[in-house]
């Protein structure tokens, strides 16, 4: 088979232990999946779920022990972070129930799901999608895929961000709204899950700005952390 142009290559994530890597099929991302968060941007309560997308190729690796670069990106003024489990899938399939999610899931790693907050914001205004202010270029650095079986009980483990080393998220993963299992069940509902994907679970309260220079780190108890610098 010939192409007009070379395709890209296979977008993929490092996995702890092992010489292969992960290749990213999709990636999903939870809107207002933690009860503080949701009052924090003006919404209360356990509404049904809603989900995301961004473009494969927005992953920024940060591999374990450095960091990872991205740019300060174009047409915001208010770019902000958001700490995530990220959930891999290894087994895919479609109405998948909670009960059986687990036996979907491959690994888990450290995300963040980076914001253009003012373009977002006004989008929702207009009553616009607000792929602008979530989908674009360099909006999804993530580290390590930890397996499974390595990850320790990521259902119940802590989940913290730090800007230039102060504390600007801390929460717990069993704070979700919707859970990993229910998560997987609803989007599986809507979406034939494949191997590949990676599933943004949503980030818990004290999003904020950060600026050129800043330093991000962040991790889930249990996971490889990471850390990434805004050029």
């Amino acid at each position: 088979m010939s192409y007009l142009f070379p395709p890209p290559p296979t977008v993929s994530v490092p996995i702890v232990g092992r010489g292969e890597r992960f290749p990213v099929h999709r990636i999903y991302c939870v809107g207002r999946n933690y009860e503080e968060h949701a009052k924090e941007m003006g919404f209360t309560g356990r509404e049904p779920p809603f989900f995301f997308l961004k473009p494969a190729d927005a992953i920024v690796v940060a591999d374990a022990g450095q960091s990872a670069t991205i740019p300060y990106p174009s047409l915001t003024k208010n770019l902000h972070h958001e700490i995530e489990l990220v959930v891999a899938i290894g087994t895919g399939g479609r109405n998948i129930a909670a009960a059986d999610a687990f036996n979907h899931v491959y690994g888990y790693a450290v995300g963040l799901d980076m914001t253009r907050r003012d373009l977002q914001g006004e989008m929702k205004k207009q009553g616009r999608p607000w792929c602008i202010g979530k989908a674009y270029d360099h909006s999804a650095p993530i580290g390590p895929i930890t397996p499974a079986a390595q990850a320790g009980d990521v259902v119940n483990a802590a989940i913290w961000l730090q800007v230039n080393g102060a504390d600007r998220q801390r929460s717990n993963v069993n704070k979700l709204i919707w859970n990993i299992a229910e998560t997987i069940e609803h989007l599986s509902a809507a979406w034939e899950l494949q191997p590949g994907d990676l599933i943004y679970t949503g980030t818990p309260e004290g999003v904020n700005a950060v600026v050129s220079g800043d330093t991000l780190t962040g991790g889930v108890d249990g996971l490889v952390p990471i850390t990434v610098k805004v050029a």
